[in-house]
């Protein structure tokens, strides 16, 4: 049993060991000493993916009439309106494509749009955000070492009675006393590092996110807020109305997209449960939008994280209701034409 209980923290040890350390090499390195974002989309794809992107897109030109919803959440586009930023330009020829003028479909296409998803590879390639499905491979260690340390927990006990019942009388350390300290730590150290493989921001994306927010504290423009912290960040109540509807729709748009075998020129990823689009990147994280899979993915995940600490997904559901992290679980797209790996469920932090 002495062997037994050596082999067991041995083995612990040296998985939770070789965990710690890929989790934490596998991360991007930075570009320069403290790179910083540039403007507010950059920010609100950090915050919750291609979806915080759109939504500040579609707060803004709300809010200033150029866009216009009536109806049962039927988007009008006013005449002569113009874009002043990708993301805008983005919503724009999404409507202009849109087979009615649903937002949540306009929202939807001008997520997979190559202007919105290439934001994110550029944050990739200054060390900001992980590419997608860096750590699915680390996040699926930690689960099962968390799993089977959990499992030896129980079986330590028979090994116990049986240990008591080989050597009767003689005075021994209980065998579950001998490994449950390392057993314990081993479901903490899986579950933590199971934790940290499903969010995408690095520690220079959380710092610079953090910047951000505090220059733009005491500014309460709602497309400034949204940019921020997503759809929870976003305070009225007529934006919010057209907005959170529009988010939880992104899983019927994502549905419908790959329902269609030809949809606009785009080639949409088609599984047995459809989910909300998210960023989509090439295998070298920085390619963005222009890998091919900005231009149509129809699968991917919830939020990475609520607070905007790991958020690159798009879940309507998660953060345009409450703004948490569904958690985007890490994930990507997949789809027989496009580059995009393939990934669990969320999603942004997130988010939509």
């Amino acid at each position: 049993m002495n062997l037994l209980a050596l082999a067991i923290w041995l083995g612990v040890a040296v998985s939770s060991g070789l965990l710690i350390r890929g989790l934490r090499r596998s991360r991007p390195p930075s570009a320069g000493p403290a790179p910083a974002l540039h403007d507010l989309s950059e920010a609100a794809f950090m915050a919750g993916g291609p979806g915080a992107v759109v939504d500040t897109a579609l707060v803004s030109m709300l809010a200033d009439g150029r866009l216009i919803v009536g109806g049962p959440g039927i988007a009008h586009v006013r005449p002569g309106a113009r874009a002043y930023d990708p993301a805008e330009r983005a919503v724009l020829q999404a409507h202009q494509d849109a087979p009615s003028g649903w937002l949540y479909q306009v929202r939807y296409a001008a997520m997979l749009d190559p202007a919105v998803q290439e934001t994110g590879g550029a944050l990739a390639a200054r060390g900001l955000l992980s590419p997608p499905g860096w750590g699915r491979a680390w996040r699926r260690w930690g689960l099962v070492q968390a799993t089977v340390c959990g499992i030896l927990v129980p079986v330590s006990l028979p090994l116990t009675f049986a240990a008591c019942l080989l050597r009767p009388g003689a005075v021994q350390v209980p065998f579950i006393v001998k490994v449950l300290p390392v057993l314990l730590g081993g479901v903490v150290v899986g579950l933590v590092c199971a934790a940290r493989a499903k969010g995408r921001l690095t520690p220079a994306g959380m710092r610079a996110l953090r910047e951000i927010r505090s220059s733009y504290l005491n500014d309460r423009n709602p497309h400034v807020q949204t940019a921020l912290f997503g759809l929870r960040g976003l305070r009225d109540p007529f934006l919010r109305g057209q907005l959170v509807p529009a988010a939880r729709g992104t899983r019927l748009a994502a549905a419908q997209a790959a329902s269609r075998p030809h949809g606009s020129g785009s080639s949409y990823a088609a599984s047995a449960e459809v989910l909300p689009v998210v960023w989509c990147a090439g295998s070298d994280g920085g390619s963005g939008g222009g890998s091919g899979c900005g231009s149509g993915c129809g699968s991917g995940s919830g939020c990475g994280s609520s607070g905007g600490s790991s958020c690159s997904s798009s879940s309507g559901s998660g953060c345009g209701s409450s703004g948490s992290s569904c958690g985007s679980s890490s994930s990507s797209c997949s789809g027989s034409s496009s580059s995009c790996s393939s990934s669990s469920g969320s999603s942004c932090s997130s988010s939509s």
